[in-house]
């Protein structure tokens, strides 16, 4: 079987819910997206394009963005996530090419957050959840985020993250938003390794040894930058002055290139097989998951799943390296279940 782990879809009246909250930016991005994607919303067309890769090919799905926690207020934002997890999990029991979903959250409130995980977790059987590599522009490793991971981790699921830097981060410090989609293209594997060397340095992986991340598109710059993390990590604080020694301080045991090994990462790389390879090396055939990112790409849904399943038979890898990446890692990670 072929399982992949990082696919997006619009559950139908989630997706129009969305679309009619009138004139905000949230309904701006949904209405534009299903009719750019069709797919997204469109079931049957779906699963038309699937066809394409047998019967063994199966997804786990998510929502895209924007994230439920920008949608609205916290009222709002309870409703959607139960809205859209309660579809999700239909979707699964109904159709065979789903094999698991994974829930949203409103992460604008911490406690309403757990309690929903909790909820998709125990009552709808979600693998996991989806989290944004920030929540209101502010960093994961505030104390307050700190119970979120630790019932996560009692639940013994894994945490999908997902980038979500956009057009307001500008290029530049002298300049209000981003050109060309500077954003997207560089700005989301930076933004998912800012997430990642936060959660290092506060300690997460000391604390909760145990937990579960799967970082989206092949755990951003992290790989292709080892030797940064690595002998030039080893040096933090040579490049500090003392006043701003308060930036560099952390209480970690062991080098921060070990904690990086820690996350899990997908082969969600467009096409690139050489990035694929480079995150292979880093993290091991036992930390990467087959991921396609589907249905944004120029074809609106098989064009990455081609390219990914011919990149990944192109490496150098043993069979065994290669069902681990295709489906061995989903079951042991995820828990996914299925025959």
């Amino acid at each position: 079987m072929i399982i992949d782990a990082f696919t997006h879809i619009l559950p139908r009246g989630y997706g129009e819910r969305l679309a009619g909250l009138g004139d905000t930016p949230a309904a701006h991005n949904i209405r534009t997206r299903i009719a750019g994607i069709p797919s997204l919303i469109d079931l049957d067309l779906r699963l038309r394009q699937l066809e394409e890769f047998g019967d063994e090919y199966r997804q786990i799905i998510s929502l895209p963005a924007p994230p439920l926690e920008d949608v609205g207020d916290i009222a709002l934002s309870v409703e959607l996530a139960r809205m859209a997890n309660d579809e999700l999990a239909e979707l699964v029991r109904q159709q065979d090419r789903f094999v698991g979903f994974v829930a949203g959250l409103p992460l604008g409130d911490v406690e309403e957050a757990i309690a929903e995980a909790q909820r998709a977790v125990g009552e709808l059987g979600a693998l996991g959840v989806q989290i944004y590599t920030s929540v209101h522009d502010e960093p994961w490793d505030q104390e307050r985020f700190q119970p979120f991971f630790e019932a996560i981790a009692a639940l013994d699921k894994t945490i999908w993250v997902h980038p979500t830097r956009n057009a307001r981060w500008a290029d530049y410090p002298t300049e209000s938003r981003s050109k060309y989609e500077i954003w997207w293209t560089f700005g989301w594997p930076y933004d998912t390794s800012a997430f990642m060397a936060r959660l290092v340095f506060s300690g997460l992986f000391e604390r909760l040894p145990q937990i579960k991340i799967l970082t989206h598109h092949g755990g951003g710059m992290t790989p292709h930058f080892a030797g940064r993390i690595g002998y030039g990590w080893d040096q933090l604080g040579a490049r500090t002055p003392p006043e701003q020694r308060a930036d560099v301080e952390h209480q970690l045991t062991r080098r921060p290139l070990e904690y990086f090994k820690m996350f899990y990462a997908d082969t969600a790389m467009f096409g690139a097989a050489h990035a694929i390879a480079c995150t292979l090396e880093f993290y091991g055939t036992d930390h990467v998951l087959f991921a396609s990112d589907s249905p944004f790409d120029p074809e609106q849904g098989p064009l990455y799943i081609r390219e990914t399943l011919a990149n990944l038979e192109a490496l150098e890898l043993t069979e065994q390296q290669r069902q681990q990446v295709l489906e061995g890692n989903a079951r042991r990670v995820l828990g996914v279940d299925a025959a």
